[in-house]
């Protein structure tokens, strides 16, 4: 039984974090080799061909340097130095005295060939292949569990305290780049509580956003500035009460140093705010620098775009969806959906319905969200999930219809 009252609380980072820094970086790699392939494989170039590419790259910062490591296979050139110190520069970090600056802090590229063995069960050798079914020739690219989720409490089926968190954390960084606060500096972090009633979110109860500064500015301005520049913008855009909320604004009382300077950063060091803000479970694996074949990110996108299309269809409130995978192995070997009570029919057949519907081999996957595009850098900071942008596939409503008509064929 659901409880009566409850707070749950969420945070979310500016693309100025150390750690969000290192996933950028790392997805703006993976693009331009996917980019780069793609336009070789058009010119006809021997061996070019953009599904074959592997990546899994690796991204640590600290004051003053970039470290890239990793492995890939491609045969495609692509200039990592410059990528990082754009990415870099595109996040903001161009001055010294913002603790870190694009064009003199030092890149170390440690980058070498994928491992023959990892290579060997996503192409093939151990997927169970078919000549009829190429797609089963397709194998996990490593073993493991992924979660999706999605909820009716917002319009785009996210949890609220995430979602508000993630809007807070992109509003931060929308005025610092449109030049409305020009003191603000490239790192933050926002969190949001939210009070529940019965399952239903009905008050924000605190706000927290901790953003880096110019150092001449005083607190009290900076948090008079972020109340009516960030948090009541956004706040009220949502249209959920909040004048009765604590408001935190950079609690210590001053955040100059930040960034690299103030923290180290690397990949992969922030999955509960790239996924769900903790409603919801999280098999572990990052996203940032693998390529599609790699089902810590494609299955977990396939997850929340099955768990969305359930809520979707009306089926649930609220959705969970586990997928589970081996190394080299096509077929996923479990899925479990489960709506917490809220179903409209049992999960069993929820979960039958899921498995008519939609295709979650791997291949398949890769192929109907079409994730051999060059988009992952914009993943890589507010949110993988909740987006309306059309190349965030992975949330797509497209099953409603089918899933509903799955569902009727089984009662």
């Amino acid at each position: 039984m659901a409880r009566k009252s409850y707070l749950f609380t969420s945070e979310s980072v500016t693309e100025g974090h150390p750690d969000k820094i290192c996933d950028q970086i790392s997805d703006a790699i993976l693009d331009a080799i996917l980019e780069k392939e793609a336009r070789l494989q058009a010119a006809g170039v021997e061996g070019a061909d953009v599904d074959n590419v592997r990546c899994a790259i690796e991204t640590f910062t600290t004051t003053g340097t970039i470290v890239v490591m990793g492995e890939v296979r491609t045969e495609a050139y692509v200039d990592v130095q410059q990528i990082v110190r754009d990415t870099v520069r595109e996040i903001g970090y161009t001055r010294a005295k913002y603790g870190f600056d694009a064009s003199t802090c030092g890149v170390m590229n440690l980058i070498h060939e994928q491992s023959p063995d990892i290579a060997q069960g996503v192409d093939g050798t151990f997927a169970r292949a078919t000549d009829e079914d190429p797609l089963d020739k397709i194998g996990a690219g490593d073993q493991g569990m992924m979660f999706g989720y999605a909820s009716d409490e917002t319009d785009v089926l996210m949890p609220m305290p995430i979602y508000l968190a993630q809007r807070l954390s992109r509003r931060l960084a929308d005025v610092r780049k449109n030049g409305s606060l020009a003191y603000l500096r490239p790192d933050g972090k926002t969190q949001v509580t939210v009070r529940y009633e019965g399952d239903r979110p009905v008050e924000v109860t605190a706000i927290v956003v901790s953003t880096q500064h110019a150092a001449s500015v005083e607190g009290s301005q900076i948090r008079e500035d972020m109340i009516d520049h960030v948090i009541k913008p956004v706040m009220e855009e949502q249209g959920i009460s909040w004048k009765h909320a604590d408001i935190y604004v950079n609690p210590t009382g001053r955040f100059v140093v930040g960034g690299p300077m103030g923290d180290t950063g690397l990949t992969g060091r922030k999955i509960i705010v790239d996924t769900y803000g903790g409603m919801g479970r999280h098999g572990g694996g990052a996203f940032s620098g693998k390529d599609c074949t790699k089902v810590d990110r494609s299955g977990a996108y396939a997850a929340r775009w099955v768990a969305k299309n359930v809520v979707a269809a009306g089926l649930a409130h609220k959705c969970e969806v586990q997928l589970a995978y081996a190394i080299g192995v096509s077929h996923p070997l479990s899925i479990m959906v489960d709506t917490f009570g809220t179903g409209a029919v049992s999960d069993d057949v929820i979960e039958r319905a899921v498995e008519k519907v939609f295709d979650l081999r791997p291949g398949a996957i890769i192929r109907d969200l079409r994730l051999r595009r060059p988009i992952f850098r914009k993943t890589a900071a507010y949110g993988h999930f909740g987006r309306k942008d059309p190349d965030f596939t992975w949330e797509s409503t497209d099953r409603v219809d089918e899933l509903k008509a799955a569902v009727d064929s089984l009662r």
